[in-house]
């Protein structure tokens, strides 16, 4: 069953976090401008508000929350309703698929993962961006994970277990960047991107179909 319920009730919250780590944001579109391909049909899974798939360019889009979709339409994503699990698309339709900080609410990651290179053409791309649990925020954030709204019902993963379960759906030739060098509270610019992962706290990973 999606993790939708505090996305329904807390999207001006979910938003305002996105304002008041501005420097964050900005990094972390940065890393994903960094490996994001230069053309192509593409759809953001996990979308909400649009906030990424909107100043990258990405015209589609999919969520579980109604209400997250209603604002993300009004970004110009042109977004529909659904699971990761259980893509409402058909196969070979897209050029790549992005998810930001959406794999830690998925239900069952693998089969997400699945239904992603199914509907990707073929040599399609994968990219996922997600905060590592190794890193120093993410050790921050299983450490208070219950006292977040949006946080105390994800599964936190690291590089490894994303990566596995990518090659576990069938993906391959992977890239990596990273970003995120300090606790939120210490950023006062936009981080730097540098290749690899290990350093960062956010990472982004790209795989090919």
């Amino acid at each position: 069953m999606a993790r939708v319920a505090p996305f329904e009730d807390h999207m001006e919250r979910y938003e305002d976090w996105f304002v008041k780590n501005e420097f964050a944001y900005q990094s972390e579109l940065n890393a994903v401008k960094a490996l994001l391909p230069a053309c192509g049909k593409g759809v953001e899974v996990g979308v909400g508000t649009g906030l990424f798939a909107a100043p990258l360019c990405i015209r589609f889009g999919l969520d579980p929350s109604m209400k997250m979709l209603v604002q993300a339409g009004k970004r110009g994503i042109l977004a529909v309703k659904g699971v990761g699990e259980e893509l409402p698309f058909t196969a070979g339709v897209f050029d790549f698929v992005l998810m930001v900080t959406t794999v830690c609410f998925l239900d069952n990651v693998l089969q997400a993962f699945c239904e992603v290179k199914r509907v990707l053409r073929p040599c399609g791309v994968f990219l996922v961006g997600f905060i590592d649990r190794e890193s120093v925020v993410g050790r921050q954030y299983l450490k208070y994970k219950d006292q977040s709204i949006f946080y105390r019902m994800a599964d936190f993963y690291s590089v490894d277990d994303v990566t596995g379960f990518m090659r576990e759906a069938g993906f391959s030739n992977f890239s990596f960047v990273q970003t995120i060098f300090h606790t939120l509270s210490e950023i006062r610019a936009t981080e730097s991107v540098k290749k690899g992962f290990g350093q960062g706290s956010f990472v982004v990973v790209k795989a090919h179909k």
